[in-house]
Formats: structure tokens, C-alpha cells, sequence
């Protein structure tokens, strides 16, 4: 029986893409009867680099996706800048998961401490190749799942917002670092010091869910995430600092949510805050604070004022569980 050879790029987008390069550029824009223009916008979107006028790169698959666009646009339910900012926000996404799941089953099917063999990696390819049918299908239920929660979300939120302040909503949001993160990564190897962050992003990740909130971006020795509520961002703070050595700052206010993230001057409170917290504490702002007052099982304690970089001098508050 003949030994699977290396395999080569060509056959990884055969196998995985399924369809083979039949046009450039020019003659895909064509054939789906978009100008080339945006076609070119929506490639460099996607993340992909730009080819050269000559390159044979583009797929019967390319066509019909190009020709969805079309028709999206024809119909006037997206105009053009529309289509681009979802395109990039695909493109961004998918090249994170594709990278992570590659990075996952390499690590998994691969000999850790020794050099691969080309029959190894044609095994791995091999396994994309039949798990990508069933991956497939539980990829698109689990966008619509994440579609209509993120929806569920921003209906809740309009309907809590002031009418004046569209852009902008009243959420909590927080930071949970490492303790002591670049002293540790100095005393492990590679694979271990992935392993920590891993664990760390994990547990983070399930915490946040748990709650009902949204991990908003992982950051190596930190995660940023977002709650609804004070409450809600509390309890997973205490969940959070109970698991790990950590650290957090919580702050309540008014944040602009846009591409996936969060921005304004009360996300930079919470990331000050976590910069003031001492190790296994939870430091909030008074606007937090005052939200929890009442709180059953929930103590916040006044401590000094403290200068936070960029927004003066700031009233901040430790967040405990209550003793009673």
C-alpha cells in the first residue's frame, strides 16, 4: 500500500474548499455580475490578500457567493457599505475560528516532541475532510443560536435605553487579568504557558455564559466581558475570582457597542479598575456600586479615591460576598 505523501496546498483547498480554481479576478466579477470593484472590496474584507490580474483563483462556489451579494443588493435589503462592514465582520471570525480549530486538531492528531511524518499530516487532513459535512451543519445552527440571542440582547437593551442615547446603552462591563501572568510565563514552556491561557479563557467562558452574559474578547491574560445587569457582572466577578488567581474591575455606565466589541469611557474605568484591584479582588466603580445597593448576598466596601490614568480621580469600591 502506497504511503500518503505531504500534502500540498493545492489538494488542502480541494479537499476542504471542494470545489477547483477556474477564474481570475476580472472573470469571476463577471460571472456573477458584480463589478469588479466591490468584488475586490469584499475579497480584501474577507482578509484574503490581493492577487494578481493573471491568478486563477476563484471557484464556481466564489460565483454563487458573489452572486448572492448581487441579488442582496438588487433587491435593496443591504446597500454597499452595509455588505462590506458584514463581510468584514465574517471575514474577521472565521479566519479566529479557522486558525483556533486548525491549531486544535494539529495539537490533538500530531506528535507533540517530534517532527510529523507526511502520512501523519495526510491523516489529519483526511479527518477535516470527513468531520467537515457534520462540523458544517452544527456551525450554522449555533450562528443562528448566537443570532438570536445576540438579537434577544439588543431588543432588551432598546427597550431599557434612553431614546436620545441610540448609540450608546447603560450595560456593565468588566476585566478579569492574571495574577502575576509575566512571572509565571517566564517558568513555563510553550505548551504550557498555552495551556494556562487556555484554561483561563475557558473557565472565563463558561462562567460568563453561565450567567447569561457575553465573553467579549479574550486578551492572553485577560477577558473583557459584558452583562445585562450590576448584579449579573457581580456574581460572575465572585464566580470568576473564586476559580483563579485574578484580579477584576467592574464599571456600569454607558458603552458604545460596535464590530463585536465594546468602547467608551466606561470600559476604560473597568480596565483602570482592574489596574487598582489587588490579587483575588474585585474592584467596581460608584456607578456599579450604587446599582447594587440592596443586593441580597452582596457587599460593597468604600475604599481611598484613587487617580486613574485619563480620568482623574475616581471613588472606587470592593466588591464582596456578604456575610450574611
Amino acid at each position: 500500500m502506497e504511503t500518503p505523501g505531504r500534502p500540498t496546498a493545492e489538494e488542502i483547498e480541494r479537499l476542504l474548499v471542494g470545489t477547483p480554481a477556474r477564474y481570475t479576478r476580472a472573470e469571476v466579477a463577471a460571472k456573477s455580475g458584480v463589478s469588479q470593484e466591490l468584488a475586490e472590496r469584499i475579497w480584501r474584507a474577507l482578509g484574503f490578500a490581493t492577487l494578481s490580474d493573471d491568478a486563477v483563483a476563484f471557484s464556481d462556489a466564489d460565483v454563487a457567493a458573489l452572486g448572492r451579494v448581487r441579488t442582496m443588493l438588487d433587491s435593496g435589503l443591504l446597500d454597499e457599505q452595509t455588505v462590506l462592514r458584514m463581510t468584514r465582520a465574517l471575514g474577521r471570525t472565521t479566519a479566529r475560528l479557522a486558525q483556533w480549530q486548525a491549531e486544535i486538531m494539529v495539537g490533538a492528531m500530531l506528535p507533540k516532541d517530534t517532527e510529523a511524518s507526511d502520512s501523519e499530516l495526510a491523516a489529519v487532513l483526511e479527518t477535516a475532510q470527513n468531520l467537515l459535512p457534520d462540523f458544517e451543519h452544527v456551525l450554522v445552527h449555533v450562528w443562528r443560536a448566537q443570532l438570536a440571542a445576540a438579537g434577544t440582547r439588543m431588543l432588551a437593551l432598546a427597550d431599557t435605553s434612553d431614546e436620545t442615547e441610540t448609540a450608546k446603552v447603560n450595560i456593565a462591563v468588566g476585566f478579569a487579568d492574571l495574577v502575576s501572568f509575566t512571572r509565571r510565563a517566564r517558568d513555563l514552556d510553550e505548551r504550557q504557558l498555552a495551556a494556562l491561557v487556555e484554561g483561563f479563557e475557558a473557565r472565563a467562558a463558561d462562567v460568563v455564559a453561565a450567567h447569561g452574559a457575553r465573553l467579549v474578547k479574550t486578551l492572553g491574560d485577560e477577558v473583557l466581558f459584558s452583562a445585562p445587569s450590576a448584579e449579573v457582572a457581580a456574581r460572575i466577578a465572585l464566580d470568576l475570582v473564586e476559580a483563579d488567581e485574578l484580579r477584576i474591575g467592574l464599571a456600569y455606565g454607558p458603552v458604545l457597542q460596535m464590530m463585536g466589541d465594546v468602547f467608551g469611557t466606561t470600559v476604560n474605568l473597568a480596565a483602570r479598575l482592574t489596574a487598582i484591584a489587588r490579587p483575588g479582588t474585585i474592584v467596581v466603580d460608584a456607578g456599579l456600586a450604587a446599582e447594587l445597593a440592596g443586593q441580597p448576598g452582596l457587599d460593597v466596601l468604600r475604599i481611598r479615591r484613587r487617580p486613574a490614568r485619563g480620568l482623574g480621580v475616581v471613588q472606587p469600591y470592593v466588591l464582596r460576598r456578604s456575610s450574611s
